[in-house]
Parts: structure tokens; sequence; C-alpha cells
């Protein structure tokens, strides 16, 4: 299927590894030309030429902090006037919010709300002048289903998520778009280390352990990330331009609801 976006700009944040990674290579295998970013040098050229080598298109790695006006300045200077934004960043920690005090909800809400709509801010109007935009924010399942001990979490990606049920509606005219994809588990190296501990009390390796977790889910296993990528490909096609402020849920069915 065409996408239609072949020789389009994105930039993607967060994009070393993960479900970051995943939307990379869905958009570069789709024709897209890549500005990406993590914090870690090494991760990030690794991923780069691995995107560089799969696809054949551009990609640019900006290694620095998005969550900070400088490493924002230096990703847009790298990418001043993208096609598309697909906004990513590492969720907060766990935890009883009894244990979090102002500063880590400020860095929580810096990362995971405020970040996104700096980046929003941007680029925006310059979509709307072109006519064409496509924002994906990566947030969470817990966006629609509230999970206790990530509370941090819960909050900062709601804001998120509340501030661009606005704006989405008054650029869609212009056809630019901005969506939510909110991932449920997916295997990636997160899921992986967060299981590790438990793996080892239970003496299994951590692959099975996993595999057991997820068996009475109602898909029986986790995600693939590969499988998420393709999805923000598809909130970016140029065929997209209909879908408006919606907040695609990707969790193999485990929110149970008959209207998703």
């Amino acid at each position: 299927m065409d996408l239609g976006i072949k020789d389009k700009k994105a930039i993607v944040c967060a994009a070393s590894k993960g479900l970051g990674r995943a939307c990379a290579m869905a958009l570069a295998k789709n024709g897209v030309d890549l500005v990406i970013n993590s914090r870690t040098a090494s991760e990030l050229e690794a991923t780069a030429a691995d995107i560089r080598a799969a696809t054949g298109r551009a990609v640019t790695a900006v290694a620095c902090d998005i969550t900070t006006p400088e490493g924002r300045a230096q990703v847009l200077a790298a990418c001043p006037n993208p096609d598309i934004l697909v906004n990513n960043a590492g969720g907060p920690p766990r935890g009883d919010f009894r244990e979090w005090n102002e500063a880590d909800w400020m860095k929580a809400v810096n990362g995971n709300m405020v970040t996104p709509i700096m980046l929003i801010k941007a680029v925006v109007d310059g979509m709307v002048a072109r006519k064409f935009g496509r924002i994906v924010n990566i947030t969470s399942s817990s966006v629609k289903s509230p999970i206790a001990e990530l509370g941090m979490s819960n909050g900062a990606r709601a804001g998120l998520t509340g501030f661009v049920g606005g704006l989405a509606r008054q650029v869609a005219r212009h056809n630019v778009t901005i969506n939510g994809l909110l991932p449920g588990p997916f295997l990636t190296d997160r899921l992986r280390s967060g299981r590790m501990d438990a793996a080892k009390k239970a003496g299994v390796p951590v692959d099975e352990f996993i595999a057991e977790h997820f068996k009475n889910s109602p898909t029986g296993r986790p995600g693939n990330p590969f499988e998420f990528g393709e999805a923000c490909a598809f909130l970016c096609a140029a065929s997209s331009g209909f879908i408006v402020g919606q907040n695609l849920l990707l969790d193999g069915g485990a929110f149970n609801s008959a209207l998703g």
C-alpha cells in the first residue's frame, strides 16, 4: 500500500530503540527522510545506520535531551520544516505518589506533556502553511485505563491528550492531523528489563517468563514493535487526513470495552 508520503521529512523522538525506532523504520520504509533523536549517541548512530541500510533513506542522528530547550533547538535546526512529527519520551517511574516530590512531578510533566507541546508549537504553523502535517504522540494505554502505580504517567500524558483534543480540531481543515498512539505491553528492551528480576526469582529465562505472563491475554502475547511502527505510519499517511484527535489503543485487546 502506497501511503503517499514518499520524500516527506519527519522528526522521530526517542528513536534509538523500542517503539520510537519501530516508528522511524516504518516511516523510512515508506520513503520518508528522518531526523531521529535520543540521548545516547552510540545507540542512535547504530539505529541510523540500520535504517539507512534497510531503506536507503536519509537519516540524520541528533544525540540530545529532547526534554530541554537546547535539545529541541538542535533537532529543529536539523529539520526546521518537518512534514511529520512523532513525539515520544521515556515514561516516569512507577511508584506510590506519596514518594514523589514536586521536582519529580515537574520532570514528568515536562518530559511527557510540555516537551511534546513545545515541539508541536514549533512546527504546526509551518504544516498549516504547507497544507500537510501529521503529528503522532506516543503516550500510553494508561491514558485510557489508568494504572495506579503509574500516577505521574497517567497525569502528564492525560494532560497532553486533553490539550491535543482541542488543537487537533483547529488545524484539521488545513490537512494537519494530530493523533495519539497508546501502547500497551510491547516486547521491547524496557519490557524485558522490567521483568528480569521476576524471571530470575522464578528461575526461568526472561522471554519464557514473559510468554507465560501474557498467555492468558486476548492475543496471548505482547505486541511486536513492528506492529506499532506500522500503525504510526498509517496515521501519517496522506490518506489519513480524516482521522483527527483520536487515540489509537494498541494493547492486544486488554482494555475490555465495546466502544474501544
